[in-house]
């Protein structure tokens, strides 16, 4: 089943210059290995679509991992006309990449949020 992140982990992000971070970190040590599974340098890449290059730092440690997304920014904060281009609001984003887990962690994740919208099946 997949199930959005923001049900599996919460963020942080922030800027400087040209590049943005966004933390992404379990709510509980279970669904850490599916996010390291399926989070990868790539597929942040591709959904932001921004990027030039991003890379993954993975903390087993404290459940979470850290990408860093250089070239995002159309330049940085003072050479962009965007106003809301910049990487503090990135972190709520990244929580609609759907996660694929198994029954048992669907199960966990419902027990966390009893009012998860029906879980789909991954696409063929």
């Amino acid at each position: 089943m997949q199930i959005p992140l923001r049900y599996l982990a919460h963020s942080r992000s922030g800027d400087k210059g040209n590049i943005f971070n966004v933390g992404v970190f379990a709510y509980e040590p279970a669904f850490h290995p599916y996010l390291v599974e399926q989070l990868t340098a790539e597929k942040v890449k591709a959904f932001y679509k921004v990027a030039e290059r991003v890379d993954r730092h993975v903390a087993d440690n404290i459940h979470g991992m850290n990408f860093v997304l250089h070239g995002a920014l159309a330049g940085g904060v003072s050479r962009t006309l965007a106003l809301d281009n910049y990487g503090k609001a990135m972190s709520s984003v990244i929580l609609r990449i759907d996660i694929e887990v198994p029954p048992d962690i669907e199960r966990l994740v419902r027990r966390r949020f009893p009012v998860l919208p029906a879980a789909t099946s991954p696409s063929p």
